[in-house]
């Protein structure tokens, strides 16, 4: 099985990792079979499985519930389960309780968003034996608070701030670092400053690895995918061929391009 010590390992090597949202267990046992080295079961179901317009709605109770059915599909790959908007945000209490409801229902890691003001809670719950990715950069839960889905780092204080924002949470004994919609320079940088992985959506090439929506990359979603998106569908015959020139395009560092890239 895919551990933290497999990651660490991958990127002390710099052995690409290639993970995939994913939300059942059918799609579970195709992506572990494919070689996805981590399976994330993302709020993103908001809106591919139940049709809403961001990842607000989601509750705690239908991510264990899914988490559950994704970690009975799958034998080696890492299962990293999303803590819902509003179940980790008002203390590291909170905090502990929702991610202990996501472990038992089998997540290998939990990962929530948020820079320094969440130090405290990935410190408490890492000492806690919950294992820690923290999502920086575009963090879908305060879209509003965005003003929409916007490239986030861009100049100098705010590349520092989001530097600094990763460095601290490695130091509180985050596992792994998730960058979304972030200038692949910036992304370079901050992977280069730490131990942990770092995994990018949106976010270049340079990164320890990638992570894709499962209904994006397959070409199954409503309007426009989005710019660091690839329909990997095209040229294959079957879901199964897509997930893994995915993966193959992931390890040998042909994805993301350029055009794939802020």
């Amino acid at each position: 099985m895919i551990t933290l010590s497999t990651l660490q390992k991958m990127k002390k090597e710099q052995q690409k990792i290639a993970m995939l949202t994913c939300y059942e267990a059918s799609f579970a046992t195709l992506l572990d079979e494919a070689g996805v080295d981590i399976l994330l079961i993302g709020d993103s179901l908001g809106m591919t499985v139940q049709g809403h317009s961001s990842t607000l709605p989601v509750t705690l109770e239908q991510m264990c519930y899914h988490t559950e059915i994704v970690a009975r599909g799958t034998k080696n790959a890492l299962v990293l389960a999303d803590l819902s908007f509003g179940s980790y945000q008002q203390s590291k209490e909170q905090a502990f309780d929702s991610a202990s409801q996501l472990m038992a229902a089998g997540a290998h890691m939990v990962k929530l968003e948020g820079g320094r003001y969440m130090v405290e809670t990935t410190h408490f719950l890492q000492e806690r034996g919950i294992p820690v990715c923290t999502h920086l950069g575009l963090t879908p839960q305060s879209v509003n608070a965005f003003g929409g889905y916007k490239v986030q780092g861009k100049g100098d204080a705010a590349a520092k701030q989001l530097l600094e924002d990763a460095v601290a949470h490695e130091q509180a004994g985050a596992a792994m670092i998730l960058m979304e919609c972030v200038p692949a320079a910036l992304a370079k940088e901050v992977t280069a400053a730490l131990q942990c992985p770092t995994i990018g959506i949106g976010a270049g090439v340079e990164c320890d690895g990638q992570v894709l929506v499962l209904h994006d990359m397959i070409g199954i979603y409503a309007g426009k995918s989005p710019k660091f998106s690839k329909n990997f569908m095209d040229g294959q015959t079957s879901i199964q061929g897509a997930i893994t020139a995915y993966v193959k395009a992931v390890k040998d560092s042909t994805f993301p391009s350029v055009e794939h890239s802020f």
